[in-house]
């Protein structure tokens, strides 16, 4: 497991000159590199509007999962998270972390939902 972070690129998109708590902060989960295309486009076209971490799972995993916990963070500082795991059981997990601390999750295409978690279709 590793967890990274960006400060905001010297690209602009519009937010300059606005105090530093203004500025989005994203947090990306990710196994194997699934959510590199999206971070490289959010690095790449999010400019200084966003602080980008990425908490990545690159171990193998069991086809069940019971306690996902070691795998996840206790605590999110973010404004948002979006969800690229490919285990349903880490999702699952990581979407009720989320609803527990109140910070909304994107996880496009997966089907399970809660208060929060934002699931649009791909």
């Amino acid at each position: 497991m590793t967890v990274s972070g960006t400060e905001p690129s010297d690209v602009g998109c519009g937010c300059e000159g606005k105090e530093r708590s203004t500025v989005q902060r994203i947090l990306v989960f990710q196994q194997q590199g699934s959510g590199e295309a999206k971070i490289k486009g959010i690095r790449e076209y999010g400019g200084r509007c966003f602080v980008l971490e990425t908490h990545s799972i690159d171990e193998p995993l069991p086809p069940l999962l019971d306690d996902a916990s070691e795998l996840l963070p206790e605590a999110l500082e973010t404004d948002l998270v979006l969800d690229f795991l490919r285990h349903p059981d880490l999702s699952q997990d990581l979407a009720r972390l989320c609803e527990r601390l109140g910070v909304p999750v994107v996880a496009s295409g997966k089907k399970w939902r809660g208060r929060g978690v934002f699931a649009p279709p791909t």
